[in-house]
């Protein structure tokens, strides 16, 4: 089992509107999740869990066998680096760092000092060409950082890949591109990924789909 959420109850500032209130969800080793649901329905708040990022109000969660909430701050963050990899909606990356070096921040958080290797494989793998590798974040097209997006989130081989959103800012080319991609590299690698969008367009492609609206008991939705 690489996800287990039971009884996972989640708030902001009022305990008596939850944005979340799962009895149970799970996700096994290299499952395919698609989640959808409309905006405001607790998505992104459901990852930033996952992720170690938020911890709940109450109820467990466990990655790879490990209970978030029993974890420091600094134990969950090894965990994500090392075993999460997060591709969020707005990429994240380091405009002034090229693409490699992007990818080689991560690894280096997780204690991998010597990733430009890999860095440069999942690159070509992914289809950014080789003088592209080198050229700044923020001179590369939107299409080219997301895909050095990609590479950063599965430089460790995560057991885990998180998809917040991705496919927002791209026209119908790019996402279809985007998706096929992504699937190659996780069938590769064989982890589990849990993608999160509200366009249900895309559900066709994953092995499993969810509406986060069935599996979420909260009344406070926000």
């Amino acid at each position: 089992m690489v996800v287990s959420v039971k009884n996972l109850y989640f708030h902001y500032d009022n305990p008596q509107l939850p944005i979340l209130n799962i009895p149970h969800w799970s996700v096994q080793a290299a499952e395919r999740v698609f989640l959808y649901g409309p905006s405001g329905s607790g998505k992104s708040t459901l990852l930033n869990l996952l992720a170690g990022i938020f911890l709940p109000t109450s109820g467990k969660i466990e990655i790879l066998g490990q209970t978030l909430t029993t974890l420091s701050g600094g134990q969950r963050d090894k965990l994500r680096a090392r075993h999460i990899g997060v591709v969020f909606q707005q990429f994240n990356l380091i405009p002034y760092l090229d693409a490699v070096n992007n990818i080689k921040l991560a690894a280096r958080f997780a204690g991998t000092e010597n990733a430009g290797g890999r860095a440069r494989e999942l690159l070509n793998s992914l289809g950014i060409e080789e003088q592209l590798h080198h050229q700044p974040a923020a001179r590369l097209s939107l299409g080219q950082q997301q895909r050095v997006a990609i590479a950063r989130a599965l430089v460790n081989r995560p057991e885990l890949l998180i998809v917040d959103e991705p496919t927002s800012a791209l026209d119908r080319y790019n996402r279809d591109t985007f998706i096929s991609l992504l699937l190659d590299q996780v069938e590769r690698n064989q982890t589990a990924l849990i993608f999160v969008s509200h366009d249900l367009s895309l559900a066709a492609s994953f092995s499993r789909v969810e509406d986060l609206l069935a599996i979420n008991q909260a009344e406070g939705k926000t």
